[in-house]
């Protein structure tokens, strides 16, 4: 079970987040809080698809850069990037210049755009499989689920690119579909409660 550990204001938070200031404040506003935008949901997988190998931090700090690099992640924009665009955002020294994680994005937006047309929006696709409470795991004690396999599998079939069950796992704590916040953690009850006030967008 994930550790709780005391932050600069002497109260308990998970243990991963006391390294830095921005964890912190990323931790205690953001991260486990349900999401419904599909433009955020689109923002974060794509952040997930670039930290792999890398660290949370080297993202976060560049999160601004990204934005603007992607169009606010706004993925009917991205989804018209062309290959000039590519080699712009590998020009680009305030994002990750890894050539198939870029080319992922642009790809998972033309994806995402089929799966508006499809599903109605991203929130009613990835919210349709969100898990029973009673077969969660003890918070952070996994990197992958059956879940998060599933939605890599699928995502996948649909042609999405840089979804590994790892990834979708993390961007399953992030967006809220799980609640990965350790017990006796401050933010673990107040994204109950935010989870409580919050309609699922796949009617669940």
């Amino acid at each position: 079970m994930a550790i709780t550990e005391p932050g600069p204001d002497g109260k308990p938070r998970c243990g991963w987040c006391i390294a830095t200031e921005e964890y912190i404040a990323y931790h205690d506003n953001e991260w486990g809080f349900p999401v419904d935008d599909d433009r955020r949901l689109f923002e974060k997988l794509c952040l997930e698809g670039f930290q792999s190998g890398l660290s949370w931090r080297t993202i976060l700090g560049k999160r601004e850069n990204f934005r603007k690099a992607f169009k606010n992640f706004d993925f009917n924009k991205v989804a018209r990037f062309m290959a000039e665009d590519v080699e712009r955002l590998l020009g680009d020294a305030g994002i990750v210049r890894h050539r198939g994680k870029i080319e992922a994005v642009i790809n998972n937006a033309r994806c995402a755009r089929e799966m508006v047309k499809q599903e109605g929006s991203l929130a009613a696709y990835f919210w349709g499989f969100e898990p029973q409470a009673e077969s969660l795991a003890a918070p952070q004690t996994q990197s992958t689920s059956e879940i998060s396999v599933a939605i890599s599998k699928d995502l996948k079939k649909k042609g999405w690119k840089f979804v590994g069950p790892t990834t979708v796992y993390a961007f399953m704590q992030a967006m809220g579909l799980i609640n990965d916040h350790a017990i006796g953690c401050l933010t673990r009850p107040l994204v109950t409660a935010a989870r409580q006030r919050f309609t699922n967008p796949a009617g669940k």
